[in-house]
């Protein structure tokens, strides 16, 4: 089961080797739910990304602010990694709060994005706009 993300956070922390960190970011990986196959479609894909990368988003409650719940999926270890700790981060939450809090800035704070390739950077900012404008759509219905 995938920790929360102030766990993550205090567990990030806690690493002083950037190796270590990469190796727990893999490991969260290996923690996050599979996504199903039949998830695996072009409408869920994240485009912007050197690797395949799927977000599943689902609504939860009331229209105006619902929670969104996110579920996904990467070809590539590191990458699913990642994927897992913008679930960690985002799932769960109101929409008004997804499309308030800026995740780039938080990889930043914990550097994690010093050690990611330009490429691997540049997917990351695609899954987190991908996020953001489906909790501004989900708003907006």
């Amino acid at each position: 089961m995938l920790p929360n993300f102030d766990e993550i956070v205090a567990n990030l922390e806690f690493l002083d080797d950037w190796e270590e960190r990469y190796r727990y970011v893999i490991e969260l990986g290996r923690l996050m739910p599979e996504l199903p196959e039949d998830a695996h479609t072009e409408a869920n894909r994240v485009h912007g990304c050197a690797s395949q990368v799927w977000l599943e988003t689902r609504r939860e409650g009331e229209a105006g602010d619902p929670v969104l719940v996110f579920r996904g999926d990467s070809d590539a270890h590191i990458v699913r990694g990642l994927v897992a700790l913008l679930v960690a981060l985002y799932s769960g939450r109101p929409a008004s709060e997804i499309s308030s809090t800026d995740a780039v800035e938080i990889f930043d704070r914990l550097g994690l994005r010093e050690h990611l390739t330009p490429q691997r950077s540049n997917g990351v900012r695609a899954m987190v706009e991908r996020i953001r404008r489906d909790a501004i759509a989900a708003k907006a219905e």
